[in-house]
């Protein structure tokens, strides 16, 4: 099995519950295609007893039979072990064939129920045998229990909030993040692939550092190369990757799409009230469950704008390939000749781009702060929104660092194919939005300009009279 790259804390996690004198549920959540499964199974290796992975849309006979089939391989030709009806009887059966395997071995067992929302359907009766399991023979009987599941949400309020059997039962979970940019490139060079930090952004801004997707970069080839094939072939993985991921995770996943869709189409965010009027969605709970479970998931953020109240609250589209898809893929013809290379001249991806790199620097912020030299001092980051007045134009600031030693950086993010000219307008914009923060935020605090862009800045009298901090995309790996 191939190494793991990175997921240290989440192998410790893993490791200890080994360690530990007492059974354990572990919940492993996280997005679709992060690599939830290839952790479990490279921490575990060979001593899973029995891993069973549920079928989406499979009847609940269906799925006895196939876990009925993998509990007699397991358990060998000596016990009599007749098809199960219910849930309820094959976790008796469960608990017949551990007993026996207990009394030969005193080693932790270790049971990795995969894809557990597909599982636990509504009148399966799943959960209910579940909890019987847990309660009367595992929590007695030194085990691991893994499941797991993309669908966070459901992991959330079916296990983790369940008023029955399974209430407060998960004694560790694990919620797996997309990879960083420094796990991308060492991910991208184990398989023998070595490409700059510009080339390895590129690919992030479009596959959001998920490790399946990652897997389809080819050796050899620019970001460029690697993009057309992914994206716009008839072969491409992400070429239609979007239609699987939505109803793969969610019940009346149309409502989740129309969420993703209209702030797809709104880069600086949206408020519940606005993606309720554009997404045409009821003003209720409904609406409610499907944001949360897409925070949940990793296909949104919220943030507050600075000096804003939770009710200002904004959404954003964070999964990058989500972004890509729906201004780029969705609207292509597939199999054109260098299609992507003609797309990045575009007017679109100029708008894209900036706004996916804008997001992989709000998710790389520690190494943000890392490079400004204040990863000691306690920070609030958000953005900064202003409409503009009667005596003040609008301002927009991308990234906004609030810092306890009464100073604020100001960060104006760009994603540029070369350095960075400031010339006399840009830096008259660059004022103007100092000024305007300073005047709306009544701040008191010293206030620093930071340039965050791929290549640097080019030094001449305006970058010299503006700019504070200049840093490259070199410091978010």
């Amino acid at each position: 099995m191939k190494k793991l790259i990175g997921r240290e804390k989440e192998i410790e996690v893993l490791e200890e519950a080994l360690r530990s004198d007492e059974s354990e549920m572990i919940a492993v959540t996280g997005r679709r295609r992060v690599g939830k499964t290839f952790l479990v199974r490279s921490v575990y290796e060979n001593k899973i007893d029995l891993e069973f992975t549920g079928v989406q849309n499979a009847p609940r006979a269906e799925q006895i039979s196939s876990f009925h089939f993998l509990l007699r391989q397991y358990a060998g030709e000596k016990q009599d072990l007749p098809l199960p009806k219910t849930w309820l009887t094959a976790f008796h059966q469960l608990i017949t064939v551990l007993s026996a395997e207990r009394k030969k071995s005193d080693e932790k067992i270790i049971l990795f129920f995969d894809e557990l929302p597909w599982l636990a359907t509504k009148k399966s009766g799943f959960l209910r045998a579940f909890g019987f399991f847990w309660n009367n023979w595992a929590t007695k009987n030194d085990i691991v229990v893994v499941i797991c599941g993309s669908a966070a949400s459901w992991i959330i309020e079916k296990i983790v909030k369940d008023k029955g059997g399974l209430h407060n039962r998960i004694t560790k979970r694990v919620n797996l993040k997309p990879f960083t940019l420094a796990e991308s490139e060492t991910f991208l060079k184990s398989r023998g692939i070595n490409l700059n930090h510009y080339h390895i952004v590129l690919l992030y801004m479009i596959t959001g550092g998920i490790p399946h997707y990652l897997k389809e970069v080819k050796a050899g080839k620019s970001a460029v190369q690697n993009i057309n094939e992914m994206c716009f072939s008839n072969e491409g993985l992400l070429t239609d990757e979007f239609e699987n991921l939505y109803p793969a995770l969610f019940e009346k996943s149309e409502n989740h799409i129309a969420v993703i869709r209209v702030l797809a189409a709104k880069n600086k965010g949206m408020t519940r009230a606005d993606i309720v009027k554009n997404a045409k969605l009821p003003n209720g709970g409904g609406t409610t469950k499907v944001l949360n479970e897409l925070l949940y998931s990793g296909f949104i953020s919220e943030y507050y704008p600075f000096g804003k109240k939770r009710k200002d609250t904004l959404y954003r589209l964070t999964d990058e390939y989500s972004l890509f898809y729906l201004n780029f893929i969705e609207k292509r013809k597939r199999n054109v000749s260098d299609a992507w290379q003609v797309l990045s001249q575009s007017s679109v991806f100029k708008s894209w781009s900036g706004y996916a790199f804008e997001s992989l620097c709000l998710k790389h912020v520690a190494k943000i702060k890392e490079a400004l030299k204040i990863s000691g001092i306690y920070t609030e980051t958000s953005g900064f929104i202003f409409r503009g007045d009667d005596t003040l134009p609008g301002a927009q600031i991308d990234l906004l660092i609030d810092r306890n030693d009464q100073t604020i950086n100001l960060c104006e993010i760009k994603f540029y194919q070369s350095t960075f000219t400031v010339n006399k307008s840009y830096a008259e914009k660059l004022m103007q939005k100092r000024t305007v923060f300073a005047e709306v935020s009544k701040t008191k605090k010293q206030i620093f300009l930071t340039m965050i862009t791929t290549f640097g800045v080019t030094e001449n009298q305006y970058s010299q009279a503006l700019i504070d901090n200049e840093l490259t995309i070199d410091v978010l790996f």
